[in-house]
């Protein structure tokens, strides 16, 4: 048990799962209904997680991840295939259960989250279209909270939603640029290292969540002490990101990430209320 959930990247998916309670809290919801788009969520990511460590598994070996349990002997791929089999089911039948409460938009939405980190794995992430999962899934999934909760959504939602999922995908390639290098992984971000060098990365990130910020904070809106507060903190790290190099810059652009996920759910709760 503990080697398949290590197999399922659980920090994205903690991380993805609990930006979406926080979402349906932030917008109002019951909590019948926070329940069901959490357990939704959750498996969807469920299913994307295991999947790629399905799919990853010969590339696993080959570079010698000691982090993932069936390149360790760990996890028997057998057993990872039928946990990916039983939750992208759930992935699928529980939006369709959320349509029917819904609506349709909720369902469809709900769909894309989940057919975005599909896609990414099952090949795009090599191609220069790596973003277009990201895109497609982050921005998809502020709408699947609302369209649960049968609210309106502005268009600027998912547009900062998209924008925080590439710039989120440019700092997670970030650590295994070299790994994915040896196995012939060419996505979006390893095209720019191979085009501006390696330091050039994370800026590009943090560049694609300064926007996102800035999408929010307008959509929001943020005023006052807190558009100041905003300001300093997200220009700060990103001058840190643009002038330091490795860590420190990857660490930089991280900040703004978790900024922009404040800022969202901030946002969320402004169009829920």
């Amino acid at each position: 048990m503990r080697a398949l959930l290590g197999a399922c990247h659980p920090a994205p998916t903690v991380a993805v799962t609990l930006l979406s309670g926080l979402l349906a809290v932030g917008a109002g919801l019951d909590t019948a209904t926070v329940v069901l788009v959490v357990v939704t969520v959750l498996a969807g990511q469920l299913s994307i997680g295991w999947s790629n460590d399905l799919l990853d598994a010969a590339r696993d070996r080959q570079v010698g991840r000691s982090d993932k349990p069936v390149a360790r002997g760990e996890l028997s791929e057998p057993t990872l295939r039928t946990a990916t089999g039983v939750s992208l089911l759930a992935a699928v039948a529980l939006p369709a259960v959320v349509g029917f409460v819904a609506g349709p938009g909720a369902a469809v939405t709900g769909l894309l989250v989940v057919a975005g980190g599909w896609a990414y794995n099952l090949g795009l992430k090599a191609t220069a279209l790596s973003w277009v999962p990201y895109a497609v899934a982050f921005g998809a999934l502020p709408a699947f909270v609302l369209l649960t909760g049968e609210l309106a959504v502005p268009a600027w939602v998912p547009l900062a939603g998209a924008l925080l999922g590439v710039g989120a995908h440019v700092l997670n390639v970030v650590p295994d640029l070299a790994d994915d290098a040896a196995t012939g992984v060419r996505g979006m971000p390893h095209r720019l290292a191979d085009t501006y060098g390696v330091r050039w990365v994370a800026p590009v990130g943090a560049l694609l969540l300064v926007i996102a910020s800035a999408v929010l904070a307008l959509g929001a809106p943020v005023t006052g002490v807190l558009l100041g507060g905003l300001v300093v903190a997200v220009g700060g790290l990103a001058a840190t990101t643009v002038m330091t190099r490795g860590r420190s810059a990857f660490l930089a652009a991280m900040g703004i990430a978790l900024v922009d996920v404040v800022l969202l759910v901030v946002a969320q709760g402004r169009v829920g209320a």
